[in-house]
Protein backbone atom coordinates (compact mmCIF):
# COMPACT_ATOMS: atom_id res chain seq x y z
CA UNK A 1 0.00 0.00 0.00
CA UNK A 2 2.86 2.34 0.92
CA UNK A 3 4.53 1.72 -2.75
CA UNK A 4 1.34 2.28 -4.43
CA UNK A 5 0.39 5.37 -2.12
CA UNK A 6 3.86 6.60 -3.19
CA UNK A 7 3.49 5.69 -7.14
CA UNK A 8 0.51 7.71 -7.34
CA UNK A 9 1.43 11.25 -5.84
CA UNK A 10 4.83 10.83 -8.03
CA UNK A 11 2.09 10.38 -10.98
CA UNK A 12 0.40 13.62 -9.70
CA UNK A 13 3.08 15.63 -9.20
CA UNK A 14 4.21 14.51 -12.81
CA UNK A 15 1.00 15.69 -14.06
CA UNK A 16 1.54 18.86 -12.46
CA UNK A 17 4.53 20.28 -13.30
CA UNK A 18 3.71 19.19 -17.22
CA UNK A 19 1.07 21.26 -17.03
CA UNK A 20 2.12 24.22 -15.06
CA UNK A 21 4.99 24.22 -18.06
CA UNK A 22 2.51 24.08 -20.79
CA UNK A 23 0.22 27.19 -19.21
CA UNK A 24 3.71 28.89 -18.72
CA UNK A 25 4.72 28.48 -22.26
CA UNK A 26 1.12 29.31 -23.60
CA UNK A 27 1.51 32.55 -21.71
CA UNK A 28 4.77 33.10 -23.18
CA UNK A 29 3.78 32.60 -26.62
CA UNK A 30 0.99 35.33 -26.57
CA UNK A 31 3.32 37.75 -25.31
CA UNK A 32 5.82 37.21 -28.06
CA UNK A 33 3.31 37.49 -30.79
CA UNK A 34 1.09 39.97 -29.60
CA UNK A 35 2.00 43.25 -30.76
CA UNK A 36 -1.36 45.27 -30.24
CA UNK A 37 -4.21 45.58 -27.35
CA UNK A 38 -3.88 46.97 -24.62
CA UNK A 39 -4.91 44.80 -21.93
CA UNK A 40 -2.56 42.61 -19.08
CA UNK A 41 -0.04 41.43 -20.77
CA UNK A 42 -0.48 42.53 -24.26
CA UNK A 43 2.30 44.15 -25.91
CA UNK A 44 1.76 46.79 -27.78
CA UNK A 45 4.23 48.62 -30.60
CA UNK A 46 4.23 52.44 -30.92
CA UNK A 47 5.35 53.65 -34.56
CA UNK A 48 7.32 56.62 -33.53
CA UNK A 49 8.22 58.94 -37.17
CA UNK A 50 10.61 61.73 -36.41
CA UNK A 51 13.38 63.85 -38.28
CA UNK A 52 16.09 65.04 -36.34
CA UNK A 53 19.28 62.91 -37.22
CA UNK A 54 21.40 64.15 -34.61
CA UNK A 55 19.91 62.60 -31.42
CA UNK A 56 18.32 59.31 -33.47
CA UNK A 57 21.26 57.12 -31.71
CA UNK A 58 20.74 58.78 -28.25
CA UNK A 59 16.80 58.41 -29.17
CA UNK A 60 17.04 54.92 -29.70
CA UNK A 61 19.03 54.49 -26.18
CA UNK A 62 16.43 56.30 -24.34
CA UNK A 63 13.45 54.34 -25.58
CA UNK A 64 15.48 51.16 -24.79
CA UNK A 65 15.39 52.54 -21.14
CA UNK A 66 11.74 53.07 -21.52
CA UNK A 67 10.77 49.75 -22.94
CA UNK A 68 12.68 48.52 -19.48
CA UNK A 69 10.52 50.55 -17.61
CA UNK A 70 7.10 49.84 -19.09
CA UNK A 71 7.32 46.15 -20.42
CA UNK A 72 3.87 46.08 -22.38
CA UNK A 73 5.28 49.02 -24.80
CA UNK A 74 7.32 48.58 -27.65
CA UNK A 75 8.55 51.64 -29.63
CA UNK A 76 9.56 51.31 -33.17
CA UNK A 77 11.56 54.41 -34.42
CA UNK A 78 11.99 55.74 -37.63
CA UNK A 79 13.81 58.57 -38.49
CA UNK A 80 13.72 61.11 -41.41
CA UNK A 81 15.66 63.84 -41.93
CA UNK A 82 19.82 65.80 -42.39
CA UNK A 83 18.65 66.78 -45.73
CA UNK A 84 15.83 64.72 -46.37
CA UNK A 85 12.13 65.95 -47.10
CA UNK A 86 10.57 65.01 -43.64
CA UNK A 87 7.20 66.98 -44.42
CA UNK A 88 7.08 64.81 -47.99
CA UNK A 89 7.82 61.50 -46.24
CA UNK A 90 5.35 61.69 -43.53
CA UNK A 91 2.29 62.38 -46.05
CA UNK A 92 3.74 59.37 -48.00
CA UNK A 93 3.49 57.42 -44.06
CA UNK A 94 -0.68 58.51 -43.91
CA UNK A 95 -1.43 57.74 -47.68
CA UNK A 96 -0.08 54.37 -47.30
CA UNK A 97 -2.01 54.11 -44.50
CA UNK A 98 1.37 53.33 -42.71
CA UNK A 99 0.09 56.41 -39.79
CA UNK A 100 2.78 56.76 -37.38
CA UNK A 101 1.16 57.13 -33.52
CA UNK A 102 3.46 59.85 -32.71
CA UNK A 103 5.22 62.13 -35.37
CA UNK A 104 6.45 65.89 -35.48
CA UNK A 105 4.79 69.13 -36.66
CA UNK A 106 6.22 72.52 -36.63
CA UNK A 107 3.15 74.68 -35.78
CA UNK A 108 1.64 77.39 -36.76
CA UNK A 109 0.57 76.56 -40.64
CA UNK A 110 1.88 72.87 -40.08
CA UNK A 111 -0.66 72.89 -37.17
CA UNK A 112 -3.28 73.84 -39.81
CA UNK A 113 -2.71 71.43 -42.43
CA UNK A 114 -2.59 68.66 -39.76
CA UNK A 115 -4.76 69.66 -37.43
CA UNK A 116 -7.59 66.73 -38.39
CA UNK A 117 -5.41 64.01 -37.61
CA UNK A 118 -3.82 65.49 -34.31
CA UNK A 119 -5.19 64.65 -30.78
CA UNK A 120 -5.82 67.70 -28.15
CA UNK A 121 -2.80 66.98 -25.66
CA UNK A 122 -4.40 70.49 -23.37
CA UNK A 123 -4.99 68.26 -20.27
CA UNK A 124 -2.07 66.15 -20.29
CA UNK A 125 0.24 66.41 -17.02
CA UNK A 126 2.75 68.14 -18.52
CA UNK A 127 1.04 70.84 -20.28
CA UNK A 128 1.19 72.44 -16.65
CA UNK A 129 5.13 72.82 -16.98
CA UNK A 130 5.51 73.98 -20.50
CA UNK A 131 7.16 77.85 -21.18
CA UNK A 132 4.59 80.35 -22.84
CA UNK A 133 7.00 80.55 -25.99
CA UNK A 134 6.86 76.45 -26.34
CA UNK A 135 3.26 76.60 -26.60
CA UNK A 136 2.51 79.32 -29.02
CA UNK A 137 3.18 76.89 -32.32
CA UNK A 138 0.99 74.39 -31.51
CA UNK A 139 -2.27 76.28 -29.74
CA UNK A 140 -5.34 76.63 -32.16
CA UNK A 141 -7.04 79.95 -31.85
CA UNK A 142 -9.35 78.38 -29.26
CA UNK A 143 -6.80 77.95 -26.78
CA UNK A 144 -5.86 74.21 -27.54
CA UNK A 145 -2.56 72.57 -27.30
CA UNK A 146 -2.29 69.85 -30.08
CA UNK A 147 1.84 69.64 -29.68
CA UNK A 148 4.72 68.67 -27.03
CA UNK A 149 7.86 70.83 -27.58
CA UNK A 150 10.96 68.83 -28.42
CA UNK A 151 12.78 71.63 -27.31
CA UNK A 152 14.24 75.44 -27.46
CA UNK A 153 16.97 75.77 -30.27
CA UNK A 154 19.02 78.95 -31.52
CA UNK A 155 20.97 78.94 -34.33
CA UNK A 156 23.84 81.39 -36.01
CA UNK A 157 27.43 81.90 -36.69
CA UNK A 158 29.08 78.74 -34.90
CA UNK A 159 32.55 79.98 -34.26
CA UNK A 160 35.76 78.21 -33.04
CA UNK A 161 37.52 80.56 -30.59
CA UNK A 162 40.95 78.91 -30.51
CA UNK A 163 40.97 80.12 -34.62
CA UNK A 164 39.86 83.16 -33.51
CA UNK A 165 42.52 83.85 -31.22
CA UNK A 166 45.36 82.35 -33.89
CA UNK A 167 43.82 84.45 -36.41
CA UNK A 168 44.23 87.63 -33.54
CA UNK A 169 40.61 88.27 -33.28
CA UNK A 170 40.64 89.09 -29.45
CA UNK A 171 36.35 90.40 -29.31
CA UNK A 172 33.64 88.18 -30.98
CA UNK A 173 32.34 89.96 -33.82
CA UNK A 174 28.49 91.94 -33.28
CA UNK A 175 28.03 93.80 -36.37
CA UNK A 176 28.28 93.24 -39.51
CA UNK A 177 31.59 95.28 -40.16
CA UNK A 178 33.11 93.55 -36.97
CA UNK A 179 32.45 90.47 -38.73
CA UNK A 180 33.93 91.85 -41.67
CA UNK A 181 37.26 92.32 -39.97
CA UNK A 182 37.45 89.30 -38.52
CA UNK A 183 37.21 87.63 -42.10
CA UNK A 184 40.06 89.58 -43.16
CA UNK A 185 42.26 88.87 -39.72
CA UNK A 186 41.11 85.20 -40.88
CA UNK A 187 42.48 85.10 -44.36
CA UNK A 188 45.59 86.87 -43.04
CA UNK A 189 46.56 83.96 -40.82
CA UNK A 190 45.29 81.28 -43.91
CA UNK A 191 42.34 80.22 -42.24
CA UNK A 192 39.02 79.64 -44.33
CA UNK A 193 36.22 81.65 -42.49
CA UNK A 194 33.24 79.43 -43.15
CA UNK A 195 31.56 76.02 -43.98
CA UNK A 196 28.70 77.08 -45.96
CA UNK A 197 25.98 74.77 -46.51
CA UNK A 198 24.34 75.86 -49.68
CA UNK A 199 23.36 72.73 -50.83
CA UNK A 200 20.95 72.14 -48.31
CA UNK A 201 17.41 74.23 -48.99
CA UNK A 202 17.01 74.28 -45.38
CA UNK A 203 19.95 75.98 -44.01
CA UNK A 204 19.00 78.83 -46.54
CA UNK A 205 16.08 79.04 -47.99
CA UNK A 206 14.94 78.09 -44.30
CA UNK A 207 17.18 79.77 -41.49
CA UNK A 208 19.39 82.13 -43.14
CA UNK A 209 16.62 83.92 -45.04
CA UNK A 210 14.74 84.19 -41.61
CA UNK A 211 17.50 86.91 -41.05
CA UNK A 212 15.71 89.39 -42.69
CA UNK A 213 12.21 88.53 -42.08
CA UNK A 214 13.17 88.32 -38.21
CA UNK A 215 14.85 91.61 -37.73
CA UNK A 216 12.04 93.62 -39.56
CA UNK A 217 9.82 95.82 -37.14
CA UNK A 218 7.55 93.81 -36.84
CA UNK A 219 8.20 90.38 -38.81
CA UNK A 220 4.25 89.29 -38.27
CA UNK A 221 3.21 92.70 -39.64
CA UNK A 222 5.72 92.35 -42.94
CA UNK A 223 4.32 88.72 -43.29
CA UNK A 224 0.88 90.16 -43.28
CA UNK A 225 1.92 92.89 -45.64
CA UNK A 226 3.42 90.39 -47.94
CA UNK A 227 0.28 88.42 -48.05
CA UNK A 228 -2.38 91.74 -48.68
CA UNK A 229 0.48 93.33 -50.88
CA UNK A 230 0.91 96.48 -49.02
CA UNK A 231 4.73 94.87 -48.48
CA UNK A 232 7.53 93.97 -51.06
CA UNK A 233 10.92 92.21 -50.92
CA UNK A 234 11.66 94.79 -53.44
CA UNK A 235 13.06 98.27 -51.47
CA UNK A 236 12.99 96.45 -47.94
CA UNK A 237 15.56 97.83 -46.36
CA UNK A 238 16.57 94.58 -44.54
CA UNK A 239 16.42 92.46 -47.59
CA UNK A 240 18.70 94.96 -49.10
CA UNK A 241 21.34 94.14 -46.34
CA UNK A 242 20.71 90.41 -46.59
CA UNK A 243 22.96 90.97 -50.12
CA UNK A 244 26.12 91.54 -48.10
CA UNK A 245 25.73 88.65 -45.54
CA UNK A 246 25.22 86.18 -48.41
CA UNK A 247 28.22 87.49 -50.47
CA UNK A 248 30.54 87.31 -47.39
CA UNK A 249 30.12 83.73 -46.54
CA UNK A 250 30.22 82.63 -50.29
CA UNK A 251 33.37 84.25 -51.04
CA UNK A 252 35.31 83.62 -48.23
CA UNK A 253 34.14 79.86 -48.37
CA UNK A 254 35.65 76.87 -47.80
CA UNK A 255 35.41 74.49 -51.09
CA UNK A 256 32.14 75.22 -53.03
CA UNK A 257 29.09 76.10 -51.02
CA UNK A 258 26.89 75.33 -53.18
CA UNK A 259 27.43 71.34 -53.75
CA UNK A 260 28.46 71.24 -49.89
CA UNK A 261 25.69 69.30 -47.92
CA UNK A 262 24.66 69.33 -44.01
CA UNK A 263 27.25 66.29 -43.21
CA UNK A 264 30.35 68.14 -44.81
CA UNK A 265 29.67 71.40 -43.62
CA UNK A 266 29.60 70.55 -40.34
CA UNK A 267 32.51 68.06 -40.99
CA UNK A 268 34.82 70.54 -42.41
CA UNK A 269 33.89 72.85 -39.04
CA UNK A 270 34.31 70.37 -36.70
CA UNK A 271 37.96 69.28 -38.06
CA UNK A 272 39.00 73.19 -38.64
CA UNK A 273 38.92 73.67 -41.84
CA UNK A 274 36.95 76.79 -41.17
CA UNK A 275 36.22 78.98 -38.09
CA UNK A 276 32.26 79.51 -38.41
CA UNK A 277 29.89 77.68 -39.29
CA UNK A 278 25.77 78.93 -39.73
CA UNK A 279 24.02 76.31 -37.93
CA UNK A 280 22.27 75.62 -34.51
CA UNK A 281 23.11 73.94 -30.90
CA UNK A 282 21.54 71.12 -32.90
CA UNK A 283 25.06 70.05 -34.07
CA UNK A 284 26.67 69.93 -30.42
CA UNK A 285 26.49 65.93 -30.34
CA UNK A 286 27.97 65.58 -34.57
CA UNK A 287 30.76 68.43 -33.84
CA UNK A 288 31.88 66.70 -30.17
CA UNK A 289 31.93 63.53 -31.71
CA UNK A 290 34.84 64.46 -34.48
CA UNK A 291 36.55 66.96 -32.38
CA UNK A 292 36.01 66.09 -28.82
CA UNK A 293 38.08 69.48 -27.57
CA UNK A 294 36.70 71.86 -29.48
CA UNK A 295 36.24 75.28 -28.00
CA UNK A 296 33.18 77.22 -29.50
CA UNK A 297 30.03 79.37 -29.17
CA UNK A 298 27.92 81.67 -30.93
CA UNK A 299 27.82 84.24 -33.12
CA UNK A 300 24.82 86.85 -34.40
CA UNK A 301 24.36 86.76 -38.16
CA UNK A 302 24.24 90.11 -38.49
CA UNK A 303 22.51 92.34 -41.25
CA UNK A 304 23.82 95.74 -40.65
CA UNK A 305 25.70 97.86 -37.71
CA UNK A 306 22.74 98.24 -35.04
CA UNK A 307 22.77 97.53 -31.77
CA UNK A 308 19.65 94.82 -32.76
CA UNK A 309 22.07 93.33 -35.19
CA UNK A 310 23.62 91.25 -32.07
CA UNK A 311 20.26 88.39 -31.56
CA UNK A 312 20.30 85.19 -32.03
CA UNK A 313 17.72 83.49 -33.90
CA UNK A 314 15.61 81.01 -30.73
CA UNK A 315 12.34 79.40 -31.08
CA UNK A 316 10.81 75.88 -30.93
CA UNK A 317 12.45 73.29 -33.69
CA UNK A 318 9.28 71.51 -34.08
CA UNK A 319 7.11 69.50 -32.02
CA UNK A 320 5.82 65.96 -30.67
CA UNK A 321 2.18 65.39 -31.93
CA UNK A 322 -0.09 62.37 -31.36
CA UNK A 323 -2.15 60.47 -34.18
CA UNK A 324 -5.99 60.99 -32.64
CA UNK A 325 -7.07 57.70 -34.51
CA UNK A 326 -4.05 55.35 -33.32
CA UNK A 327 -5.62 52.79 -31.32
CA UNK A 328 -2.71 53.03 -28.80
CA UNK A 329 -2.71 56.82 -28.11
CA UNK A 330 -3.08 56.30 -24.12
CA UNK A 331 0.04 54.35 -24.37
CA UNK A 332 1.52 56.75 -26.87
CA UNK A 333 0.47 59.58 -23.95
CA UNK A 334 2.64 57.56 -21.36
CA UNK A 335 5.42 58.04 -23.51
CA UNK A 336 5.50 61.58 -23.96
CA UNK A 337 4.74 62.38 -20.38
CA UNK A 338 7.41 59.93 -19.48
CA UNK A 339 9.85 61.70 -21.36
CA UNK A 340 9.87 65.15 -19.93
CA UNK A 341 8.56 64.17 -16.34
CA UNK A 342 11.01 60.86 -15.35
CA UNK A 343 14.83 61.25 -14.23
CA UNK A 344 15.64 59.16 -16.70
CA UNK A 345 13.59 61.47 -19.64
CA UNK A 346 14.66 64.10 -18.64
CA UNK A 347 18.07 63.29 -18.41
CA UNK A 348 18.44 62.06 -22.08
CA UNK A 349 16.89 65.54 -23.34
CA UNK A 350 19.95 67.84 -21.60
CA UNK A 351 22.82 65.19 -21.12
CA UNK A 352 22.19 62.99 -23.85
CA UNK A 353 20.35 65.16 -26.64
CA UNK A 354 22.09 68.83 -25.81
CA UNK A 355 18.80 70.54 -25.50
CA UNK A 356 17.57 73.49 -24.04
CA UNK A 357 14.39 72.12 -22.13
CA UNK A 358 11.22 74.06 -22.84
CA UNK A 359 9.73 73.09 -19.67
CA UNK A 360 9.97 74.80 -15.87
CA UNK A 361 10.61 71.09 -13.95
CA UNK A 362 13.68 70.36 -16.32
CA UNK A 363 16.72 72.23 -14.99
CA UNK A 364 19.07 73.34 -18.17
CA UNK A 365 21.96 71.28 -16.43
CA UNK A 366 24.85 69.60 -18.42
CA UNK A 367 24.36 72.25 -21.81
CA UNK A 368 27.37 72.18 -23.94
CA UNK A 369 29.03 75.27 -25.47
CA UNK A 370 26.56 75.57 -27.71
CA UNK A 371 23.49 74.99 -25.67
CA UNK A 372 24.55 77.30 -22.91
CA UNK A 373 25.81 80.07 -25.80
CA UNK A 374 22.03 80.19 -26.65
CA UNK A 375 20.97 79.64 -23.00
CA UNK A 376 22.74 83.11 -22.28
CA UNK A 377 21.33 84.70 -25.44
CA UNK A 378 18.11 84.09 -24.42
CA UNK A 379 18.53 85.24 -20.86
CA UNK A 380 20.23 88.38 -21.82
CA UNK A 381 16.73 88.81 -24.42
CA UNK A 382 18.78 88.78 -27.38
CA UNK A 383 16.96 86.65 -29.58
CA UNK A 384 14.71 86.94 -32.71
CA UNK A 385 11.85 85.51 -33.67
CA UNK A 386 11.75 82.10 -36.20
CA UNK A 387 9.24 82.89 -39.05
CA UNK A 388 9.51 80.40 -41.68
CA UNK A 389 6.30 78.59 -40.07
CA UNK A 390 3.92 81.62 -40.90
CA UNK A 391 5.78 81.31 -44.73
CA UNK A 392 3.63 79.59 -47.62
CA UNK A 393 3.66 76.13 -48.32
CA UNK A 394 6.98 75.33 -49.62
CA UNK A 395 8.13 78.93 -50.09
CA UNK A 396 11.21 77.75 -48.04
CA UNK A 397 12.38 75.47 -50.93
CA UNK A 398 11.56 78.22 -54.09
CA UNK A 399 13.85 80.71 -51.53
CA UNK A 400 16.68 78.54 -51.69
CA UNK A 401 16.85 77.49 -55.06
CA UNK A 402 16.83 81.58 -55.87
CA UNK A 403 19.67 82.14 -53.13
CA UNK A 404 21.66 79.11 -55.27
CA UNK A 405 21.05 80.75 -57.75
CA UNK A 406 22.48 83.82 -56.90
CA UNK A 407 25.40 82.75 -55.41
CA UNK A 408 26.27 80.89 -58.51
CA UNK A 409 26.36 84.11 -60.54
CA UNK A 410 23.45 83.35 -62.55
CA UNK A 411 21.04 86.11 -61.49
CA UNK A 412 21.89 89.70 -59.94
CA UNK A 413 20.54 90.15 -56.46
CA UNK A 414 17.94 92.62 -57.66
CA UNK A 415 16.43 89.47 -59.90
CA UNK A 416 16.57 87.39 -56.72
CA UNK A 417 14.35 89.91 -55.24
CA UNK A 418 12.02 89.61 -57.52
CA UNK A 419 12.29 86.11 -57.43
CA UNK A 420 11.66 86.17 -53.89
CA UNK A 421 8.38 87.99 -54.44
CA UNK A 422 7.03 86.11 -57.60
CA UNK A 423 7.57 82.82 -54.71
CA UNK A 424 5.63 84.60 -52.35
CA UNK A 425 2.96 85.72 -54.59
CA UNK A 426 2.20 82.45 -56.37
CA UNK A 427 2.36 80.28 -52.95
CA UNK A 428 0.90 82.49 -50.84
Amino acid sequence: MKKLLLLGMSFLLVLGILAGCNSSNKESSSEGNNDSGSGDGDVVTLNLFQFKVEIADQLQEMIKEFEAEHPNIKVKLETVGGGADYGAALKAKFASGEEPDIFNNGGFKELELWKEHLADLSNEPWAEHVLPIGKVPTTDADGKLYGMPVNLEGYGFIYNKDLFEKAGITEPPKTLSELKDAVKKLDAAGIKAFSAGYGEWWVIGQHLMNIPFAQQDDPESFIAGLNDGSAKFVGNEQFKQFKDIVDLEVKNAVGNPITTDYNTQVTLFASGEAAMLQQGNWTENMITEINPEINMGFLPIPLNDEEGADRLPVGVPNNWVLNKNSEHLEEAKTFLNWMVSSETGKRYITEEFAFIPAFDNIEASGLGDLGQSILEYSKEEKTISWNWFRWPDGANKEFAATIQEYAAGKITFDEALEKFQATWDNMK
